[in-house]
């Protein structure tokens, strides 16, 4: 991938399980192991309609948003490639974004796992500077003198 921009993947799937945040122009091949009917969301922009799906590969999974009229078009157990999508980072875990400028297209069933056999593990996302993570630690509260 010389000379291309970073986190631009070009014309191979990229493995889930090294999707990282910030990357755009990305393509993944995999099978739709969950999906959710569209909602609308309240965004700062205004109402927008999502939906939300899983889908996997053979290095693992990760957590899909479907944003306008992507909502509500991937169906459990389809076999997919995606282009045009791009990262972000929610709670710790990449996410998988797919919008307007995206392309969703049924691949051969072969051409991806089984459902079965796609592994649990995702791709997570390292905490961003500035955000502490509070994970273990007791948070404030009233703590009695001792004395």
């Amino acid at each position: 991938m010389e000379g291309e921009p970073e986190g631009k993947t070009g014309d191979n799937p990229v493995n889930i399980i090294d999707l990282k945040p910030g990357m755009e122009h990305i393509k993944v091949k995999g099978r739709v192991l969950e999906a959710s009917p569209p909602k609308v969301i309240q965004t700062k922009k205004g109402p927008r309609t999502i939906s939300n799906a899983v889908i996997g590969d053979s290095t693992g999974r990760v957590e899909t948003t479907l944003w306008g009229e992507k909502a509500g078009t991937l169906k459990e157990g389809q076999a997919v490639e995606i282009t045009e999508a791009w990262t972000t980072s929610f709670k710790g875990k990449v996410q998988l974004n797919v919008g307007k400028s995206s392309e969703i297209k049924e691949v051969p069933d072969n051409e991806v796992p089984q459902a079965s056999d796609v592994p649990s593990e995702s791709p997570t996302a390292p905490e961003e500077p500035g955000r502490q993570s509070f994970q273990g630690r007791r948070r404030g509260g009233f703590r009695p003198r001792r004395g």
